[in-house]
């Protein structure tokens, strides 16, 4: 089974699965662009050394850690971080060697929001605001397309045929 199947009940489907918007990457993918290209600079100036070996490794040591710390680890990030809407409950999972997760039964949200600035409509993406009955509301960075996942969201707050206050459908 594919992540999140394994994690629904016998009657749960999956509405919306997603992962952070790309613009995430932007950056990572730029320094990967800046290391390699600073590196084959680097390596071809200490090509006419007599230190030539030595300055090799250690411009790919340090050009390594650089985009490990820099570039796979937001990658990995961004991979293993998802935002799915169920039709029971919304989860959110992220991090890679400490997991961390929410669950918010359906039943339990009041209200949804978004917010999107100038970029994040230009991206495509928002911050989703979720309030619940606990105190503070949740928010959910660069969400791809944030108004269709709070139209989704929304209508599946809305639609629970045991809620008394939901909308009846015409017979």
């Amino acid at each position: 089974m594919a992540y999140p199947d394994d994690l629904l009940s016998d009657d749960e489907q999956v509405v919306v699965h997603k992962h952070p918007h790309w613009k995430m990457l932007f950056f990572p993918v730029i320094v990967l662009l800046v290391v390699v290209g600073g590196g084959i600079y680097l390596a071809t100036l200490v090509q006419e050394t007599e230190w030539r070996t030595v300055g090799q490794i250690a411009i790919a040591v340090v050009g390594g850690i650089l985009l490990i710390w820099f570039t796979f680890a937001p990658f990995v990030r961004w991979r293993t971080t998802h935002f799915v809407v169920t039709t029971h409950r919304l989860m959110v999972r992220e991090g890679v060697l400490k997991r961390t997760g929410i669950d918010l039964p359906m039943s339990k949200i009041n209200s949804v929001r978004s917010n999107q600035s100038l970029s994040d409509r230009l991206f495509g993406c928002g911050t989703l605001v979720v309030e619940s009955a606990s105190d503070e509301p949740l928010e959910f960075d660069d969400i791809p397309k944030v108004e269709h996942v709070r139209t989704v969201l929304y209508r599946e707050t809305n639609d629970d045929p045991n809620d008394d206050f939901a909308p009846k459908q015409a017979r």
